[in-house]
């Protein structure tokens, strides 16, 4: 299980940068996933066993085709990333308690409109800056 990798937090020496950080196949189900985000290493959606279609396909449409891995959660939404923590990339969360719900940004490494990305958050609001999407999902 994902519970028995050893677990850090970011000052611990187990903490390694996200790209070296192996991926974890270990099945994992909604209430296993951490709260915080993981230092040594990348739960991969394929692991979630309740996984949504979705989340399972979310870098399909990205060069290298990264396979989406959990970040952390945000009050009731479950974070995931598939591409670079900077560049081309895409973000899903996913609601706890119904993983129909769904809301997406789109990390661009060049975006002209002075922002990061694109994405609507749960209010409805499309939103250019990462930042401002996750504190709609928190319902700021």
């Amino acid at each position: 299980m994902a519970g028995d990798s050893p677990s850090s937090t970011a000052g611990d020496s187990l903490a390694l940068p996200y790209h070296a950080r192996p991926a974890d196949h270990s099945p994992v189900h909604t209430t296993e996933l951490p709260a915080t985000p993981t230092r040594d290493r990348n739960i991969v959606a394929s692991a979630w066993v309740e996984a949504p279609p979705e989340l399972l396909r979310l870098g399909d449409d990205l060069d290298a085709q990264p396979e989406a891995e959990f970040k952390r959660r945000i009050g009731r939404w479950l974070l995931w990333r598939a591409g670079p923590a900077v560049g081309d990339a895409w973000y899903l969360a996913v609601a706890v308690d119904d993983t129909t719900v769904q809301h997406r940004y789109r990390l661009r490494p060049e975006a002209d409109d002075g922002g990061n990305g694109e994405g609507a958050g749960p209010s409805g609001t499309v939103h250019h800056r990462f930042r401002a999407w996750k504190e709609d999902l928190l319902g700021r």
